[in-house]
């Protein structure tokens, strides 16, 4: 993190450039920088917009507000300008150069947050690999940032100097990215592994994606509350009101009384522009999602730009070919919604809840004064649901099980749903419900 002479807390700013989108589009981007920067640890003192035809090649904005937002930096003192998109290495080299600060853009913020957050092995490497490849084509403009971040204003005598530097710090990269290139080939084929051996045990895998902070982590924990081992506290996950409060998936144990278990994955959240790179690095984690039976998707209801958040999940999940899973979407934080709607205009329909609707369920999963029964009774719309979405999967077959392979029948039950059970002279015929590439390992039973 920066050190600031002035104040504990780094400050930025936020710059903005509109050119084709909507202003409503263009305001909530913005904003959304605004808090990917405060989830840096910066305070944002300033924000600058522009309104152009197309982005300026040399320095992303015009140069006459390059030129306002030097002046500002003069009176208002900032440790780091921020741009909500990503910029060229040419780009940040040229605004550093007339900010004399250090200059960030979306992405370069997105993968500091990621770094700062990641605490598995596995997602230490995924976010080293992603903010090396990051870096490699854009060393002389961060060279330049590493230098005022260490208070060095860059003497041109030592310009030589850095340019031998340079070469070697790219070396140094393209080493260290070979490496972890191995590394990471071996923890991905560790996850194969373990993947592989869910899969044949047949268990159903349910896997909550979504937007960034729209509450993924909150309905994890209280579904390991209600519906939990046991051991719940244990196995918690981190959840905060923060985007990216999680970056490590997880994996629980679902068994809801009188129902069937089903384990439950927790990924990392969504947010437009993700960095291609850490989409790539991140692939063998997010592939949960591809290898899950359901997804779960969970929406923060009262974010007026919701809908534009479930285009950026439908359009993520289909870059990493999870486009065609079945899924329910749950409508979190409707408490919420409400307040905000409330005087606001007569016309507005606000959906009951919590209910489940076709493949919606409309929740609340945090009880900030409604109660915990509307909590709990928001897991069981949900499970409900789940267990609807997993019997319509599922065909009736008949299987008759010797009585010396009742080893067979139990492993069966626990596939599947249980319709009937005789116990006959010869046999135990077993009629139940249950997904048909499951049988293949039982056909000589199957009647």
């Amino acid at each position: 993190m920066l050190e600031n002479q002035h104040n504990e807390t780094p400050r930025a700013y936020i710059v903005g450039l509109r050119t084709t989108q909507t202003e409503e589009r263009f305001r909530s981007s913005v904003d959304e920088c605004a808090t990917l920067a405060e989830a840096a640890g910066y305070e944002v003192v300033w924000i600058f917009t522009q309104n152009l035809p197309s982005v300026h090649k040399a320095t992303y904005v015009g140069e006459g507000k390059i030129e306002e937002i030097r002046d500002t930096l003069e009176n208002v003192p900032a440790d780091a300008v921020i741009f909500d998109d990503t910029l060229t290495p040419m780009q940040i080299r040229n605004i550093g150069k007339i900010l004399d600060t250090v200059v960030l853009d979306r992405t370069g913020l997105i993968l500091d947050i990621f770094s700062d957050r990641a605490q598995t092995r596995e997602a230490k490497l995924q976010v080293e690999s992603a903010k090396l490849q990051y870096m490699l084509p854009r060393l002389a403009g961060l060279r330049q940032n590493l230098d005022r971040q260490g208070g060095n204003s860059g003497a041109r005598s030592s310009r030589g100097a850095g340019e031998k530097q340079i070469e070697l710090d790219r070396r140094h990269i393209e080493h260290r990215m070979t490496i972890l290139r191995k590394e990471l080939a071996q923890v991905k084929q560790e996850r194969e592994t373990q993947r592989n051996r869910r899969l044949r045990t047949g268990e159903y895998l349910v896997a909550l994606v979504g937007y960034t902070n729209a509450g993924k982590s909150t309905l994890m924990n209280d579904l390991l509350q209600y519906y939990g081992d046991g051991k719940s506290k244990e196995k918690t996950v981190f959840e905060q009101d923060m985007l990216f409060a999680t970056l490590d998936t997880t994996i629980r144990r679902i068994s809801p009384k009188g129902g069937r278990s089903f384990l439950i994955s927790d990924t990392v959240g969504f947010i437009s522009a993700l960095p291609t790179a850490l989409v790539e690095a991140f692939h063998s984690t997010l592939e949960e999602a591809v290898y899950a039976d359901l997804l779960i998707q969970v929406v923060d209801y009262s974010d007026e730009d919701h809908a534009f958040q479930e285009e950026i999940t439908a359009k993520t999940l289909k870059e990493i070919g999870a486009g065609n899973i079945p899924m329910i979407t749950v409508y979190n934080k409707m408490d919420l919604y409400r307040e905000k709607q409330q005087g606001l205009a007569d016309n507005v329909i606000i959906p009951p809840f919590p209910q489940a609707k076709e493949d919606r369920v409309y929740t609340v999963l945090k009880d900030k004064g409604a109660g915990p029964e509307i909590v709990e009774k928001s897991l069981q719309e949900l499970i409900g649901l789940i267990e609807s979405k997993r019997s319509a999967e599922e065909e009736l077959h008949t299987f008759h099980i010797p009585y010396a392979q009742t080893g067979d029948l139990h492993k069966l039950k626990e596939l599947g749903l249980p319709v009937s059970e005789q116990y006959l002279e010869d046999y135990i015929e077993l009629q139940i419900r249950i997904r048909k590439e499951l049988c293949e390992e039982f056909r000589e039973y199957e009647a």
